[in-house]
């Protein structure tokens, strides 16, 4: 499975119980920080935080271009167990 197919199902599948705003990082070693995203089997678009330097809210990013994500809020352990993650966080 490539990693854009897995970074696609990261967000088709994402689920209800953690909420859609968190840091995207792009192969480019870019940091989109966002409030909202919708998808598409092609391309991702997020909903800026904040605009940009030149007033952008909203960019495409290709699946294959994003690196890593970075969630912003808190999440429990039971709502990534349920997401399909398997193990246990610390309890510190």
């Amino acid at each position: 499975m490539s990693s854009a197919t897995v970074w696609r199902e990261v967000f088709v599948n994402w689920p209800a119980s953690i909420p859609r705003r968190g840091i995207v990082v792009t192969s480019l070693n870019e940091s989109t920080p966002f409030k909202g995203f919708l998808h598409n089997d092609n391309v991702l678009l997020l909903e800026r935080a904040n605009p940009d330097a030149v007033g952008t809210r909203f960019i495409l990013v290709s699946y294959d271009a994003i690196h890593a994500i970075k969630f912003t809020e808190p999440l429990k352990e039971a709502t990534l167990l349920s997401a399909g993650y398997i193990g246990k966080l610390s309890n510190t």
